[in-house]
Formats: C-alpha cells, sequence, structure tokens
C-alpha cells in the first residue's frame, strides 16, 4: 500500500488480548460515564485507527484549532472535532488525570478515558463554524446542542473490539483493509461514502472512477444517520445485491464505516476523505451536495472546499463529479458534462421522492435504480424494516 494513514502513524487502541482481563479488573472500580451511540461510533473508529492521528478525544488547543481554522493544533488538516460531553455536575465530579470508564447505554464497558482536561465551549459557535447554521432542524446542531455542557479531552484505551452483532464480516480495520488491498494487488483505491442504498448515479460514478484505478471500496456509513433515511440493513442488502450482479467482483471490496453522520458538508467531505485515507484509499469520490442535508449548503461546496487545503497535506485524490442522471434521448446514464439534452429528458429521482413511490407501492424505474434493488426496497418497506 502505498499511501500513508493521516500524520503518518495507524493508531490501535485496543490492548493486546494477554492484557485484556488485567485492564478489566484494574478498570472495575473506577467511575462511569455512559455514552450515546454517536460517541460509541467515535470510540471504534479512534480505537482501530480511523480515525488516526488522533488517539482519544480532543483537548482544548485541538478543538478551538478545528472548529476555528479546520485543522489540529499542529497543523494537520482537520475538519470536525471529535469529542466526548458531560453535564456540569458529572464533570465536577472527574479530576483531571483521572481515569474513568466509558460504558454504552446497556452498560457495556467500551473504553477507559484518561481525562487530560475539561473545558467549556460555546455550542451555537460550534454549530455556525461546523455546519453554518444554528437552525436546530439541521440533525448535527440538534445533536451539538444536545451535547453536556462540559468536553473531556484525554486519550482512550480499549480493554477489547467495541461489541457488535451487526455486519460482522463486514467490519474491518483500516489494517485489515489495507493487507486486503495488498492481497488484490491494489495500488490504487478509490473509495465511495454512501449512507444511501446504492442508484444508477452512484453505479455511474463508481464505475467511471474504477477505469482509473485498480479497486473500488464501497464504505457504507453504518453508524448513527437522521430519522428518514435507509436503514444500515436494506443499505448493505442492496450493495450485496448490485456487486453481485453488476460488478467484477475482484475489483470491489464492501466493507462498513462504523462512523456517525454529522451532516456537516462540505466540512464533512474532507473529514470523510481523511478517513477514506486511513483505511488504505488513494482517491475519494466526491459528488454533488457530499454529506449534505437540507438546503444549508451549496451544491458543489463539497468539492470547492478541496481548494482550501494543500493536496499535499491531504495526499488523498479527489474525484470531483457532477449530478449525475438517466438521459431518456442519450439513453444512458450522463452528467451535464456529457449530455446535451434539456431536464425534460433527465430521470433523477430524490430520496424523498422514492420513498413516496414505495409508500404508493410503485416501484422507483430501472433508469434510477436496478430491478433488484427496487423489488428489494420494495420488500422491506413493506415489512416496515426500510
Amino acid at each position: 500500500m502505498t499511501i500513508e494513514p493521516h500524520g503518518g502513524v495507524l493508531v490501535n487502541r485496543i490492548v493486546p488480548d494477554d492484557e485484556r482481563d488485567k485492564t478489566l479488573e484494574w478498570a472495575a472500580g473506577l467511575k462511569k460515564v455512559t455514552v450515546g451511540e454517536r460517541v460509541v461510533s467515535d470510540i471504534e473508529m479512534l480505537s482501530n485507527g480511523g480515525l488516526s492521528p488522533l488517539t482519544g478525544f480532543m483537548g482544548e488547543a485541538d478543538y478551538r484549532s478545528v472548529v476555528n481554522d479546520m485543522h489540529l493544533a499542529n497543523g494537520l488538516p482537520w475538519t470536525i472535532p471529535i469529542t466526548v460531553s458531560a453535564s456540569k455536575e458529572e464533570a465536577d465530579g472527574i479530576a483531571d488525570g483521572e481515569d474513568v470508564i466509558l460504558v454504552n447505554e446497556t452498560g457495556d464497558v467500551l473504553a477507559l478515558l484518561d481525562v487530560e482536561e475539561k473545558y467549556d465551549y460555546d455550542k451555537a459557535e460550534r454549530c455556525r463554524k461546523v455546519f453554518l447554521t444554528e437552525d436546530e432542524a439541521h440533525p448535527g446542531v440538534s445533536a451539538t446542542m444536545a451535547m453536556g455542557e462540559i468536553l473531556i479531552g484525554g486519550s482512550i484505551t480499549l480493554p477489547g473490539p467495541v461489541p457488535h452483532r451487526r455486519f460482522t464480516e463486514y467490519r474491518l480495520s483500516p489494517a485489515q483493509t489495507r493487507a486486503l488491498f495488498d492481497e488484490k494487488g491494489w495500488k490504487t483505491v478509490v473509495g465511495f461514502q454512501t449512507r444511501n442504498p446504492i442508484h444508477r448515479a452512484h453505479e455511474y460514478l463508481q464505475k467511471c472512477a474504477m477505469e482509473v484505478v485498480d479497486g473500488l471500496l464501497i464504505h457504507p456509513i453504518v453508524g448513527e444517520t437522521k430519522a428518514g433515511d435507509i436503514s444500515a440493513e436494506t443499505r448493505m442488502r442492496c450493495y450485496e445485491e448490485l456487486m453481485e450482479g453488476y460488478y467484477p467482483t475482484d475489483r470491489v471490496a464492501l466493507v462498513v464505516n462504523p462512523a456517525a453522520m454529522r451532516y456537516a458538508g462540505p466540512r464533512e467531505a474532507i473529514f470523510h476523505a481523511i478517513i477514506r485515507k486511513n483505511y488504505g484509499c488513494t482517491h475519494f469520490i466526491v459528488g454533488r451536495d457530499h454529506a449534505g442535508v437540507g438546503n444549508y449548503y451549496g451544491t458543489y461546496d463539497a468539492q470547492y472546499i478541496f481548494d482550501e487545503f494543500e493536496r499535499d497535506a491531504l495526499s488523498i485524490t479527489p474525484l470531483f463529479f457532477e449530478h449525475a442522471f438517466f438521459c431518456k434521448k442519450c439513453g444512458n446514464m450522463a452528467s451535464s458534462k456529457t449530455c446535451p439534452h434539456g431536464k425534460d429528458d433527465h430521470i433523477f429521482l430524490s430520496g424523498t421522492k422514492v420513498r413516496e413511490m414505495l409508500a404508493a407501492g410503485e416501484l422507483p424505474p430501472p433508469e434510477f435504480t436496478r430491478p433488484e434493488i427496487a423489488e428489494l426496497l420494495m420488500e422491506e418497506y413493506k415489512k416496515g424494516t426500510a
């Protein structure tokens, strides 16, 4: 593999198997801090190297540098704050230098947090700068405003991998995906970010990119997403179906991305590129309105933001694509760069329109998605599991 992880070192915060029991025994008497699903995803990504070079939750210097300047305090590009919060009352009961246990909402031990510092922060400022809005209808703003008043910075250590019951065969760490790419002989790999079922426009972008690289990593988000998004289980079934029927299996890998969605638009496009760099990708597809929601960002702002960073500092190569659609006159998938015809000849359906069609018992047309995928979506929608 030719691309280095972000910052040069692939982080691993999971203790060796032979130290696990001793670590759990030592931690048994520590204070517990309960965290939600978004932080659980961050813990997994911190522990397996997906968020390299971070070794834990950001201290104040990194936090303020990321929010204000889109770089870590050491100057390395970074656009999304990775933090764990607590109520003021809870934070007052934790001393600097103390170790605490982070547990999920069912009480499972996830990680040990070495508390290096506690600090105040301005939620409204974070929302304005990261999401470009304070509107609580934005899911990222809503999640931020629900956080505790105090942020806790410090490195984490995991006594074992984060426990999972879903997608275990697809849950590869960055070290494992890099080994997989080496095994396949891929020197160049393009990553594709998705939180939706793959449709014809996605397929078009991926296959265009596959013409210039050795392999494709389909890397769907399976962490927390907003209400109304298609379930991760349904999306994974769609990816499996599509790969079996329409992709050369020796040139494609399907691996889940444990991260949670922030819906931060342009900033999240950079964040997603850094994650794929850590997983070993040399290229990353950035389409229209990447990681967007509502009308908070310009259509191609997620592409323009890459101009604000030195290419060598990111090192992963973004592949920018226009809005893709099926053109009835061309008879195939196209974009504004390749199609001379008007919008009346173009077929592209929004996620909202697709859900409306499914609710009415209508299958999305084959120009939008493959028939097998349309049938699968209808099946899941009828069962109420979509």
